[in-house]
């Protein structure tokens, strides 16, 4: 009897990752290659002399410490405002959820401005917090932090959402019938199923806030060593037609944001590797 080869949908594994490599190559490598041949054609001194000005190790404490930072409090209030959507049911629920995906679609240009007229001294958040806590956020470090936060919190939210909703409610009611406490149930059942998709959307977060600049230009006022993000700098370098200075600085950039992604993604996979056990 004649054994029935079977048949995929899509072409084989030769063709489908010959199209996919070509793909990303065009996309992807080829782009960042010029990146690192466009700094290689300045040299190494000037290379090592613009990367670590003192304007620029400030710029790399900013924005590597806020994109941080803002990726933490969205991997907590993400989780949060996730867990809300997809577990209760509420007057408006439609409208908060739509809302969640607004930094998606809001310009960048128009959330810098927005937080800006809500965050200044005479803002509506500005001003009360000024006068009763004495804590400026417009034009500070604290500003930018804002800005990030606000861009990266659909990322942690549409991660977590999908996967909270697909959890199996009969799983934590044995857990509860048991004898486990309601936070025994979260840290031992609940949270080892959702943390791979909480740090996808942490590492989503994260990228999203390293690379961000219309809306943390207005609110954090540029100030030198103090409020100017890395991607300022690149587009100051780009304007003074210095070129393998721009490079140099994205080339930075990329090698720090590649290290921290991989290794959230190294701790992903053995989170999940920790689950199938």
């Amino acid at each position: 009897m004649a054994r029935t080869r079977r048949r995929n949908i899509l072409p084989g594994f030769g063709i489908s990752t010959g199209l996919t490599l070509g793909y990303l190559s065009l996309l992807v490598l080829i782009p960042l290659s010029a990146a690192f041949l466009r700094t290689a054609m300045g040299g190494w001194e000037h290379f090592w002399t613009t990367v670590t000005a003192p304007r620029l190790i400030a710029s790399y404490k900013l924005t590597l410490g806020a994109s941080l930072g803002a990726a933490l409090i969205n991997a907590l209030f993400g989780l949060l405002v996730a867990w809300v959507l997809a577990r209760y049911e509420f007057p408006g629920k439609s409208f908060v959820d739509a809302l969640v995906d607004l930094p998606f679609a809001l310009p960048t240009a128009v959330a810098g401005i927005s937080l800006t007229a809500i965050y200044s001294e005479n803002g509506w958040f500005g001003k009360p917090l000024m006068e009763n806590f004495g804590v400026k956020v417009a034009f500070t470090p604290l500003g930018v932090l804002v800005a990030l936060t606000f861009v990266g919190l659909p990322f942690v939210v549409r991660s977590v959402q999908p996967v909270l909703e697909d959890l199996d409610k009969e799983t934590e009611d044995a857990a509860r019938s048991l004898g486990a406490t309601r936070w025994q149930t979260f840290t031992r059942v609940i949270l080892p199923t959702v943390l791979p998709a909480l740090l996808t959307g942490f590492a989503l977060a994260f990228a999203r806030a390293i690379g961000e600049y219309g809306s943390v230009v207005f609110i954090s006022g540029n100030l030198p060593l103090r409020t100017e993000i890395t991607p300022l700098l690149i587009i100051t370098k780009l304007e003074q037609y210095d070129y393998a200075g721009a490079t140099a600085i994205a080339v930075v950039m990329l090698v720090v944001s590649f290290i921290m992604l991989l290794a959230i993604n190294l701790l992903q996979a053995r989170s999940r590797r920790y689950q199938e056990l």
